[in-house]
């Protein structure tokens, strides 16, 4: 079974040969229908409608066809993007505690796109960034807010993507560890902020802001290993704390934490590899969550983000999932008309999808050599399998933080 599932022989797609067609790869409710089954259909409705514009063969299509024309709106997306420096809508006053991350949603898509920011742009943000950052260290949701891991980790990575030494010098190392000591629990775990609650999240965005800023020394991640590890899940998935559900971003912030630790190893790399490789639907190309869940475009990375960490632990070199068709999902499903991207066919664009789309493309793009989905000029900058900037700016920030111990 588990040489099947490595092989993707489950998911060999549609042939010419007399072999499984598109219509095969539909879900089948078997005559059961439910809450679930009915919306699984309602979306491969919408999206069997799209891959009949531009698949070949019976059926909708028994082959991708090649894609030589651009199929990326960079340029919308770029003015989508910069528009949100400039004004957001009322919807997003929801957002108020989330300042942090779309300063780092935006950077990071334009980054991932090509465009650099300009001078009056980096100041603005670097603006925003030193006035969300705590007095007793860490960075919270806004300016004046409670300081949390999350915010935290999306903070630094803006910091990141902007790259400049003024950008550098607004965070207070000497608060920040401070600050982070008193989230370490004495399981192993990490609290999200001050009294509040200790899952995977905050031990994978602890080991990100520590290793980018050469703050993990010390002892400050004993016993973190061994707290993640217990969060593998009798399928082989990754819950928030031990003895709860698996799930896909939790599964990506396991591994990534047991990485930037060096500890790896620890994870059974063929149970998750069982349970992650089932995650990349069938139909529609894209991943799901957890199992009997919907599509959606923010997996892209979350889920196949953990592809480039989960290869070097595993025995075979047989790629994990289908890159092309997560590709084509992505590009022919999930970008939004006037820019932006989005969940999927019939949902709004917003800042987060427009991010993990287009992290989930560029982790694809540079995944594999053995198959690629995008043509050349739709190929985006590489991020970096560990902290999600592109590498150059993960590359510069360490390298500065290291030079400079405290």
């Amino acid at each position: 079974k588990t040489r099947s599932l490595l092989s993707l022989d489950w998911m060999a797609g549609p042939s010419n040969d007399g072999g499984v067609s598109w219509a095969d790869l539909r879900t089948s409710d078997e005559g059961m229908p439910s809450v679930s089954t009915t919306a699984q259909t309602e979306i491969e409705d919408r999206i069997a409608t799209i891959w009949g514009q531009f698949r070949s063969g019976d059926d909708g299509g028994a082959v991708i066809t090649e894609v030589d024309e651009e199929v990326l709106s960079r340029a919308d997306h770029v003015e989508y993007l910069r528009a949100g420096i400039d004004r957001l809508g009322r919807g997003y006053t929801a957002l108020d505690a989330s300042r942090p991350w779309l300063c780092y949603w935006i950077t990071h898509s334009l980054d991932l796109l090509g465009t650099d920011l300009t001078s009056e742009e980096n100041a603005r943000f670097i603006d925003l960034l030193r006035r969300c950052q705590g007095a007793e260290g860490g960075f919270g949701g806004g300016p004046g807010q409670l300081p949390h891991l999350a915010a935290t980790y999306a903070a630094i990575n803006a910091i990141a993507v902007i790259g400049t030494e003024e950008a550098y010098a607004i965070i207070d190392r000497n608060t920040l560890l401070t600050w982070m000591q008193s989230l370490k629990m004495a399981d192993g775990s990490w609290a999200m902020h001050e009294d509040g609650e200790s899952d995977v999240r905050g031990a994978y965005c602890a080991a990100s802001i520590a290793v980018m800023l050469d703050l993990a020394g010390d002892g400050l991640f004993d016993g973190t290993p061994e707290w993640v590890a217990r969060c593998q899940t009798y399928d082989g998935g990754i819950s928030a704390v031990p003895g709860t559900e698996a799930h896909g971003g939790y599964a990506f912030c396991g591994l990534a934490a047991l990485a930037l630790l060096g500890a790896a190893d620890r994870i059974d790399a063929d149970k998750l590899a069982s349970w992650v490789v089932h995650r990349q639907m069938r139909f529609e190309g894209g991943f799901q969550g957890r199992p009997n869940k919907l599509v959606d475009g923010c997996y892209s990375f979350w889920v196949g983000g953990v592809y480039p960490l989960l290869q070097p632990l595993l025995k075979s070199d047989s790629t994990l999932y289908r890159p092309a068709y997560l590709q084509d999902y992505i590009l022919r499903c999930c970008q939004a008309p006037m820019g932006g991207l989005r969940d999927k066919p019939g949902k709004n664009r917003d800042y987060y999808h427009t991010c993990y789309c287009l992290s989930g493309l560029s982790s694809s793009q540079h995944f594999s050599t053995k198959e690629t989905g995008s043509s050349a000029c739709d190929v985006l900058r590489p991020t970096h399998s560990l902290f999600n900037v592109t590498l150059p700016k993960a590359d510069a920030i360490i390298a500065f933080f290291k030079e400079r111990p405290l």
